[in-house]
């Protein structure tokens, strides 16, 4: 793996040539790594509570819904929920299921002030494959990156 500090350098230049507001994009095997190595670095899930329950959690992540299900209902709280519970100077890292929410909720993270703002590429389960099934093409599962069943 390369160092911490080339893992955000390519980060840095996704997410430059995306155009995007935030600091960077990581691929789910970058997260992981930066998660065990990087100090007070963070991965902040944010899918609803019924997917973590349905399909499975990383343990070493804080979990903000960012919408809420059923309805899926911005969470009006997820600022203040993510100030208690993740240090504005901390390297944060967001994953949802496929990487959209996520991207969301790095721009508005950033837009409050965080300053390490980086968004977690395919999510925990990734594209849809041929069959149009979620978790066997892409994300953090499918890299065999630790997770567990709630």
């Amino acid at each position: 793996m390369p160092t911490l500090s080339a893992i955000l350098q390519t980060a840095r230049e996704r997410a430059a040539a995306a155009n995007l507001p935030y600091s960077g994009l990581l691929t789910p095997g970058e997260a992981h790594y930066l998660s065990q190595h990087a100090p007070s670095a963070h991965i902040v899930d944010v899918r609803s509570h019924a997917e973590l329950d349905l399909v499975g959690v990383v343990e070493s992540a804080v979990n903000i819904e960012w919408q809420t299900f059923p309805g899926w209902r911005a969470n009006p709280d997820f600022i203040s929920q993510l100030k208690a519970s993740v240090d504005p100077e901390s390297l944060v890292m967001f994953m949802c299921r496929s990487g959209g929410r996520s991207n969301s909720a790095a721009i508005a993270a950033q837009a409050v002030g965080y300053s390490e703002v980086y968004n977690i590429l395919e999510g925990f389960e990734g594209d849809k494959n041929e069959e149009g099934r979620r978790g066997y093409k892409s994300g953090w599962k499918v890299a065999g990156l630790p997770w567990k069943h709630k």
